[in-house]
Parts: C-alpha cells; sequence; structure tokens
C-alpha cells in the first residue's frame, strides 16, 4: 500500500509539472508572436539570446549545488556526445523551428503543429518495437492527418491557408519535439534536469550564434518588450524546460508529450483574444481532430 501511494504521489507530480510547462509555453508562444510581429524581433536573435542566457543561469544554480555534478558529465564519453547530440537536434531545433513557425504564421497554428508529436513518438515506437499498430494507433494517426489537413487548408483541396514556409517549420517542429521528448530520457537517468538543460541551451545558444550573433539585433525596443523578454526567458524558458524534463522522471515520455496538449489551447485561446487571431470553424476542427490524436493515444494502456 505504501508504495502504490509513493508511486501514485510520483505520477501526480509528474503531471503538474508538465501541464505547468505546457500553460507556460502555450503563454509564452503567444507572447514571441507579439515580439515578432508588433515589435519586429527576430527569431533568430531570440532563439540565440533565451538559450545563452537561460543555460548559463541553469549551471550557475547547478554549479552552486553541486560544483562537481556540473562538469562531471564531460567525463562520460557516451554522455558527453548524447548531450550534444540532445542539445542541437533537440533544444536548439525545438526552439528554432516553433519561433520561426510562429513568425510565418501565429502561435496557434505552429503550437497546433508542434502537437503532431505525440503521433510521431507513437509511430517511432511502432517501429522500434517491431509491432504492427493497434487500431487506437492507426485511429490516432488519421486523425492527426485530418487535423493536419483541415488546420493548414481550412478544408480547401486546392488551397493552403498557411504558407509553405510555415506548414514546413511546423511539422519540423513537431520532429524536433518528438525527438526533445525521447532523447534525454537515458541523461536523466544520471544527471540532474538543470544540469542537463543548462548545457543543452548553452551549446544550443552557441551552436546558433554562429550564423546569428546575438549582437545582431532587429527590432524596437520599448518596456513593454523588455517585459515580454524576461518573461520568455524565465516563464517560457527556464522554469517549463525545467518541469518537463523533470516529469520525465515521473511519467513516461508518452504520457509526458500527450498531456502536454493543452499548451496549444492555451497558446489559441491567448492569441485570439490578445493578438485577435482569426480562426475560422474548419481550423478549430483541424485543432480538435489533433487534440483528439493525443486523448486516443493517453487511453492506450499499454507503455510505449
Amino acid at each position: 500500500m505504501q508504495a502504490e501511494a509513493i508511486a501514485s504521489k510520483s505520477k501526480a507530480l509528474g503531471i503538474f509539472l508538465v501541464l505547468s510547462s505546457a500553460l507556460l509555453w502555450g503563454l509564452s508562444g503567444t507572447v514571441a508572436q507579439y515580439l515578432f510581429q508588433v515589435k519586429g524581433f527576430s527569431p533568430e536573435w531570440l532563439v540565440t539570446v533565451r538559450l545563452i542566457v537561460s543555460g548559463l543561469i541553469l549551471l550557475i544554480i547547478s554549479f552552486a549545488k553541486n560544483k562537481r555534478t556540473v562538469f562531471k558529465i564531460w567525463k562520460s564519453k557516451n554522455d558527453s556526445m548524447s548531450l550534444i547530440m540532445f542539445s542541437i537536434l533537440g533544444m536548439l531545433s525545438v526552439q528554432y523551428t516553433y519561433f520561426v513557425a510562429i513568425d510565418a504564421s501565429n502561435a496557434a497554428t505552429a503550437t497546433f503543429l508542434q502537437y503532431l508529436a505525440p503521433a510521431m513518438i507513437a509511430v517511432y515506437f511502432v517501429f522500434l518495437n517491431k509491432k504492427l499498430p493497434n487500431g487506437k494507433e492507426l485511429l490516432a494517426l488519421a486523425f492527426a492527418l485530418v487535423g493536419t489537413f483541415l488546420l493548414v487548408t481550412k478544408g480547401t483541396v486546392d488551397s493552403l491557408s498557411i504558407s509553405k514556409e510555415a506548414l514546413f517549420w511546423g511539422i519540423a517542429s513537431a520532429f524536433a519535439l518528438a525527438y526533445y521528448t525521447i532523447k534525454p530520457k537515458s541523461l536523466l537517468d544520471h544527471w540532474d534536469s538543470p544540469t542537463i538543460i543548462g548545457w543543452a541551451m548553452v551549446i544550443g545558444g552557441l551552436g546558433i550564434s554562429i550564423v546569428h550573433p546575438p549582437w545582431q539585433f532587429v527590432g524596437t525596443w520599448s518596456i513593454g518588450s523588455l517585459f515580454f523578454v524576461l518573461f520568455i526567458f524565465l516563464f517560457g524558458t527556464l522554469i517549463p524546460y525545467y518541469c518537463y524534463l523533470e516529469s520525465l522522471k515521473y511519467i513516461s515520455p508518452s504520457e509526458t508529450s500527450m498531456l502536454a496538449s493543452i499548451e496549444p489551447l492555451s497558446a489559441a485561446i491567448v492569441s485570439v483574444i490578445w493578438l485577435k487571431t482569426t480562426f475560422v470553424m474548419m481550423e478549430w476542427i483541424g485543432a480538435l481532430f489533433i487534440l483528439g490524436t493525443i486523448l486516443i493515444l493517453s487511453n492506450d494502456k499499454k507503455p510505449i
């Protein structure tokens, strides 16, 4: 009984962590849309500075707690290589593709497209486990395809309602999120979340700064834009990324990605209310199909 109670509390903590991260990401996506489309900020600058600043803060916090842990990860060849791959293909990719998708469309559309990731994760594990997809997995994939079609075409077969650029980066962000969710599981078994996230952010930030140096700024500064940049650093980066990866200690990657499905809803609602983003009926139906994908998969009791 005691073991069951502990397991229940651990799962509840994991659920709380991932829901918190999803809500904050949804809000920060809409804030990013404001900075891009109203203040003229570039996605490249925001990603570069966001990663480097937030990563350094996390590493300082980790160093204050345990000086040895921060650098010890580099003594393991396997873990250090995994960290570098996660930094570039996971952390940097999910940040960059998502922000560029927002810049090319809006926070709501970009976030809904990104949340095709659970279906991609399910397909990945089907191939990994060398088994045929079951009925729920096939239905989820069908929902994902129908939802994407309605979201990007508004139900019109001969044209896209969003640009090809927005569609490309939105799908790319879904692949990046799937990788970001699956990859760090082995790292989290040996290292704490702040250390992993901190290094991943710094490495990713330094990587993109080679192409887009942080001193190449485009946009309009004001008290409001400064506040929103700080909001993205703290509530759109540090806190949610820590919560998201920490949740993987208590619940599975598939459960994590499914529970995080409230992010697109929060992004859509805030974007429509605050930034007056227009969403027609077919787009809402498409969004519901994508959310339905996640709900179908979340009811599958088999671990993936």
